[in-house]
């Protein structure tokens, strides 16, 4: 057997183990299995957490404590590890499980209320946030370090491959969108391709630090949406401008009421919301389909034996086919993100007619 096929079966037998514990928390004390809320299953793993879940064996959680810093109006700051929270409330403080702050920090004012405290956490998905950085960080370096010390000699293995996906990006999206000025805006979209491509990667692996659902997160695509947004309207040229407040169709289309620069207008949000919302979209939907095939093994064991092997079969095979589907849609929606922030851009920074 081939070393590939042995890391695949590996990684796919970590991916069922995985579930299959977080089944077993299911189990109360009595022994007797509850139904399985497969709604509750899904958000519960694409939602955000102050501890890293690990596995289950039994009825003890194995789980990575994150840092909780958050302020209170009422009794200041608090600093302490999540662990702290096992026993239910520390200093004030305890994770509501149910309400609108549901999964969140809260505590109870004078009136008995629960009310939420200006949170800072290093929560689940911002230490995957963190360590992809790191991660991106320790990559460019290391193949920026290659070409300090060999110069631009041909390169072998990951130096080759990185190389490769530098000069794709550049050569077939930057260059060609944004034009003669590309250079100047290369640096912000080839960290931007590889900062979406790492986090969707690292969401589809299961174990530890993997499995954070960093890019079907939609603040995360809110603030590189808001990046794009930044660049394309401060870099804007005049032309750009003007064909936005006054652009080039008839005079009663402009006067008196403003049709097409309102339209325009609506248009410079349109565009970053509609990158915010396609990334956001297609990565949440793509974790969720994965759990909720592996959920079919689950809600079909009361169907009887026949009836639960032959949809274990079913999950299993489709779910592998979405994790292969998963890791295409990993690499094109970051191309995808990249490649309409590049034609934003390169149409604000269109000429003048007269000097095309």
């Amino acid at each position: 057997m081939s070393r590939k096929i042995k890391i695949l079966l590996l990684l796919l037998s970590a991916f069922g183990l995985t579930f299959h514990q977080v089944r077993a928390s299911d189990v109360v004390a009595t022994g007797k299995e509850e139904p399985l809320n497969v709604r509750e299953l899904i958000l519960e793993h694409i939602s955000d957490s102050y501890e890293w879940h690990i596995t289950t064996i039994g009825d003890k959680h194995i789980s990575v404590p994150l840092p909780v810093i958050v302020y209170s109006k009422i009794s200041g700051w608090h600093v302490f590890m999540s662990s702290e929270f096992h026993g239910g409330r520390h200093e004030g403080l305890f994770i509501a499980r149910e309400g609108k702050y549901k999964g969140k920090i809260v505590e109870l004012d004078t009136a008995g209320k629960e009310i939420k405290p200006f949170d800072i956490s290093i929560t689940k998905n911002v230490f995957s946030l963190l360590f992809s950085s790191v991660l991106l960080i320790i990559i460019i370096m290391s193949v920026a370090r290659s070409y300090k010390k060999e110069g631009f000699a041909p390169k072998k293995g990951f130096v080759a491959a990185m190389e490769m996906f530098i000069m794709s990006v550049n050569d077939d999206i930057i260059k060609p969108c944004i034009g003669k000025d590309y250079k100047r805006y290369a640096p912000y979209l080839l960290t931007l391709f590889f900062f979406i491509f790492i986090n969707n990667i690292l969401g589809l692996i299961p174990l530890f630090p993997g499995g954070a659902n960093v890019t079907g997160n939609i603040a995360i695509t809110f603030v590189l949406a808001v990046c794009t947004f930044l660049i394309v309207n401060l870099s804007g040229s005049k032309e750009y401008w003007k064909e936005i407040l006054w652009p080039d169709v008839p005079l009663w289309l402009k006067l008196p009421v403003p049709l097409m620069p309102a339209i325009e207008l609506v248009g410079i949000f349109t565009k970053p919301f509609a990158l915010m919302i396609r990334l956001f979209a297609n990565m949440l939907a793509g974790h969720s389909i994965v759990l909720g095939l592996t959920a079919l093994i689950f809600v079909t064991v009361s169907m009887g034996p026949a009836m639960n092997i032959s949809m274990t079969a079913v999950s299993v095979v489709f779910s592998v086919f979405i994790g292969f589907v998963e890791l295409l849609v990993a690499y094109i929606q970051a191309y995808i993100f990249t490649m309409l922030s590049a034609v934003f851009i390169g149409l604000a920074r269109v000429e003048p007619h007269h000097k095309h």
